[in-house]
């Protein structure tokens, strides 16, 4: 597993200690910030971190990119070139799970779906949140936008990391991500500075939101 940069995972673990003192049954802990900055990376750093020191329960991630439309759905809607844009993800639902989530019923396992970037679709029910875990960690884009239909996640989340990362850093990051989906140089280049940059841009102003921001170096 790739880490996080250690001073990163540092703030984010100091950020959750008092909550993981008190006696709160369930916290849920997101993880926001524009694309490539590292927020994968840090959410599974941080779960694997808790699971060391409280067990299998300590912690499971869940990503907000579950939600992303189906391929199919974004053709009929016309957004297929707007991948990753708020509106190409079926938010209502992600507020619904964080609400579940949220609730930890008696018994029952809640189940989140997760993004294959190999097939670049959404994959259903892969990922188990048993009543048992204590922390869920959301990692996604928008869990700080202001308006409707995204308004409700900040407000059910105890906790919100905003991680962070120089431009150039995050561009090239982004660059070979769209080379390895099997795009040239020149559409990558266009759909990270026409698409992927404007989502950035949108994002970056709900930092002021967050309860704490974290820089990669």
């Amino acid at each position: 597993m790739v880490r996080s940069h250690p001073l990163v995972l540092s703030g984010a673990r100091s950020a959750l200690d008092p909550l993981l003192a008190s006696g709160q049954r369930r916290i849920l802990v997101g993880i926001a910030g524009p694309p490539a900055a590292g927020k994968s990376t840090l959410a599974s750093s941080l779960t694997a971190t808790l699971r060391q020191e409280y067990g299998p329960d300590g912690a499971v991630a869940v990503p907000m990119d579950g939600f992303h439309l189906a391929n199919a759905e974004l053709d009929r809607l016309g957004l297929a070139d707007r991948k990753g844009a708020p509106e190409t993800f079926d938010a209502a639902g992600f507020v619904h799970l964080l609400t579940r989530l949220r609730a930890v019923p008696d018994g029952e396992v809640v189940y989140a779906p997760e993004f294959n970037r190999t097939l670049n679709e959404s994959i259903g029910s892969a990922i188990p949140v048993p009543p048992s875990v204590r922390v869920v960690v959301i990692e996604g884009n928008y869990l700080l936008l202001p308006d409707p239909p995204w308004a409700p996640v900040r407000t059910l989340l105890d906790l919100v990391l905003y991680i962070d990362a120089p431009t150039p850093t995050r561009v090239e990051a982004l660059l070979r991500r769209q080379r390895s989906r099997g795009l040239d140089r020149p559409a990558a280049h266009d759909w990270v500075h026409r698409s992927d940059e404007a989502n950035a841009a949108l994002i970056a102003t709900t930092r002021g939101r967050a309860d704490r921001v974290l820089v990669r170096p």
